[in-house]
C-alpha cells in the first residue's frame, strides 16, 4: 500500500506511544528510534516516507572538507531528496561531530523536505531553528561531520538508533520521537490504529468519571460491552 495523502492525514492523529502499541501486538518490539528527540518544543507529528542517510566511522582519507564535493555526499543526497519525504540519517551516536548545520538544512527545507531524524547531532543551533526545518536529534555539536564520521551513501537500508529502516518505511515523529512502520504493514495500522486512539479516549473518560481500573485497562468482556454499546450510539 502506498502512502497516501489520506493516509499520512490518518497517522497524523495517532500518537507514536499509540503506534508503538498497535506494532508490538504485531510481534514488532523494536521501531522506536533511540536517541532522536525534538530539537526543540512545540513540532506538530509529522509522517513522510523514510529518505535515508549513512555515515560510517571517519577515516582520514576519506573524511575531509574535500569531500563535500564529492559525487557521494550529503550536498548530492540533499538534492535526491523528494517533497515529503523524513530524512534518516545513521550517524551511529557519535557525539562530537554533527551531520548538518544550517546551510544544508536550509536547502532541505527548500525541497519540501517534512522532517530530519538522527541518531547524531546536529551543529549551528540557532541556524537551523532559523530554517524552520523540523529535526529530532541526539543534541548540538560544533565540530563538522568529518570530525567524527564519512558519509558514505543513500537510499540503503541502515540502522538508525537501533532499529532497521529501509527506504520507503513510513516513519512518524512527535513529541515521544520516531517510530518506523514498515510498509508493508501499513494496511494494517491505518485500519487498526485510529480505533485504539478511540478505546483509549474512551478509557480516559472512565478513569475522569472515578471509574477503577482493574477491568477498564485491559478491558474484561464486561467493559469491552459497554464500550461497543458506546460506539453503537455515537
Amino acid at each position: 500500500m502506498s502512502l497516501t495523502q489520506d493516509a499520512i492525514e490518518t497517522l497524523k492523529g495517532v500518537s507514536t506511544a499509540t503506534l508503538t502499541t498497535v506494532l508490538l501486538k504485531k510481534g514488532l518490539r523494536n521501531v522506536w528510534i533511540r536517541n532522536a528527540r525534538p530539537i526543540r518544543s512545540g513540532l506538530p507529528r509529522i509522517v513522510g516516507p523514510a529518505f535515508t542517510l549513512r555515515f560510517v566511522p571517519a577515516r582520514e582519507d576519506l573524511a575531509t572538507p574535500a569531500s563535500w564535493g564529492s559525487p557521494i555526499s550529503t550536498r548530492a543526497a540533499i538534492e535526491d531528496m523528494p517533497e515529503g519525504a523524513v530524512v534518516v540519517a545513521d550517524a551511529m551516536g557519535v557525539a562530537d561531530a554533527g551531520i548538518f548545520g544550517d546551510i544544508l538544512c536550509f536547502r532541505m527545507a527548500r525541497k519540501g523536505v517534512a522532517a530530519l531524524v538522527t541518531d547524531g547531532m546536529m551543529r549551528d543551533a540557532a541556524g537551523v531553528h532559523s530554517t524552520d526545518l523540523p529535526v529530532w536529534c541526539n543534541g548540538i555539536s560544533a565540530p563538522p561531520s568529518v570530525a567524527g564520521l564519512t558519509f558514505v551513501g543513500w537510499q540503503e537500508t541502515i540502522g538508525c538508533g537501533g532499529v532497521a529502516v529501509i527506504p520507503g518505511d513510513i516513519i512518524v515523529v512527535d513529541d515521544d520521537g520516531a517510530v518506523v512502520i514498515p510498509q508493508a504493514l501499513l494496511a494494517e495500522v491505518l485500519a487498526e490504529a485510529p480505533e485504539q486512539e478511540a478505546m483509549e479516549a474512551w478509557i480516559m473518560s472512565e478513569v475522569d468519571r472515578g471509574v477503577a481500573l482493574p477491568g477498564l485497562y485491559p478491558m474484561n468482556e464486561d467493559t469491552k460491552k459497554r464500550y461497543d454499546a458506546f460506539k453503537e450510539g455515537k
